[in-house]
């Protein structure tokens, strides 16, 4: 039970990471929080998984917790940012 869990977490943890990269500047400008969400739940998962005796479950508190902080960290990124400015080129 413990490892399908952790393959769970694992592939999609992979998945969210390898397609954050699809989420250019010409889909969403902005898109510290997309990146913080996808690097917090990776790096909580892996935390999560490595400390105490739960594996699976404490993987899986580690992923919301890290996506939650990693989103909220993202977000304010995206907020000090200014917004781009259209210089022309392809609309």
């Amino acid at each position: 039970m413990k490892k399908s869990i952790l393959n769970i977490i694992l592939i999609s943890s992979t998945s969210i990471a390898l397609l954050n990269g699809c989420t250019g500047s010409e889909v969403a400008p902005n898109n510290a929080t997309q990146t913080g969400a996808a690097t917090g739940a990776l790096a909580g998962a892996v935390i999560g998984y490595n400390t105490g005796s739960g594996g699976g479950g404490n993987a899986a508190v580690g992923a919301l917790i890290g996506t939650a902080v990693g989103a909220g960290i993202g977000n304010a990124v995206d907020n000090s940012n200014t917004e781009q400015v259209q210089t022309g080129g392809w609309q």
